[in-house]
């Protein structure tokens, strides 16, 4: 009978191979099936596994061998120290997205009503961590998707939020003009013949939430084009974007007459996010 020290062991030298996180992929992996986190791994490094609980491991390590991501395979992934779900119909959340969060919360008043949406919610990492965040807030999260809508709202669910709502729309098409004061988005901003797109998670993400026409740019001009008019006077909008977009990010911002437009760098140093603010009626 195997071991769960040894069951590590032995997955760790296979994921190596494709993996640049393999003891974690293991551990993680492991944690899932017996339903308990890592700590328990390592207290109980010599309780043996059953047949069964054996049998999915290596059902799940096969799977990861071929390329199937970690998220996917266990159905969450932790982001802003909170576990979403996630499936195949929606991108695994990034710790780059996190520099959102942290560049949208000084921006909302911890005690006083303000209005938020999240234009391509996806799993609802956004929307539904700055309503947890901002209980005053009041959030929109949309979607084009959805498949992507449903899980969002099991992930507004699971975290008890009463202050988000969700709708179906494609960007700001379908919802009812407003005033926002604040606007997010990760849209889609990876050029269809990005190599990238044939390499690691990105093989099984849904691609229409990775890929834009335009080089990338097509769906970041459309939010920054239609936000405007649905944002107040001294209203942010905030859109993540690739490490090469920034001078055409800024350029798209300029054509549609944001002020204090800003570029700010991610984890990496690299320039994730472009913002700007509604200061002039045109």
């Amino acid at each position: 009978m195997q071991t769960i020290q040894s069951a590590i062991t032995e997955a760790t030298a296979l994921l190596i191979e494709v993996s640049d996180s393999a003891a974690l992929d293991a551990e993680v992996l492991l944690c899932h099936i017996l339903e308990k986190d890592r700590s328990y791994l390592r207290a109980w490094s010599e309780k043996r596994l059953s047949s069964s609980q054996r049998l999915q491991f290596q059902k799940l390590l096969q799977q990861r061998l071929d390329g199937q991501p970690i998220a996917y395979l266990v159905g969450k992934r932790e982001f802003w120290s909170r576990d979403f779900k996630v499936s195949p119909d929606v991108l695994i959340p990034r710790p780059d997205t996190e520099l959102l969060i942290e560049l949208c919360l000084p921006l909302i008043p911890e005690n006083e009503p303000c209005k938020i949406i999240d234009l391509g919610t996806g799993s609802g990492i956004i929307g539904v961590t700055l309503a947890a965040e901002r209980p005053n807030a009041i959030v929109i999260a949309s979607d084009i998707s959805e498949k992507s809508l449903k899980i969002a709202k099991e992930n507004a669910a699971s975290h008890q939020l009463k202050n988000i709502s969700f709708q179906q729309s494609s960007w700001l098409d379908d919802i009812a003009p407003d005033e926002f004061d604040l606007i997010i988005s990760n849209p889609p901003y990876i050029a269809a013949d990005d190599p990238h797109l044939k390499q690691g998670d990105l093989r099984f993400e849904p691609q229409h939430a990775l890929v834009a026409d335009d080089d990338g740019l097509k769906d970041i001009s459309l939010i920054a084009k239609s936000a405007y008019s649905y944002l107040k006077q001294g209203g942010h909008l905030l859109i993540e974007h690739g490490f090469e977009q920034q001078e055409m990010a800024q350029m798209i911002f300029q054509t549609f007459s944001y002020a204090n437009i800003q570029t700010h760098k991610d984890l990496a140093g690299l320039p994730r996010v472009t913002s700007g603010q509604k200061l002039n009626d045109t």
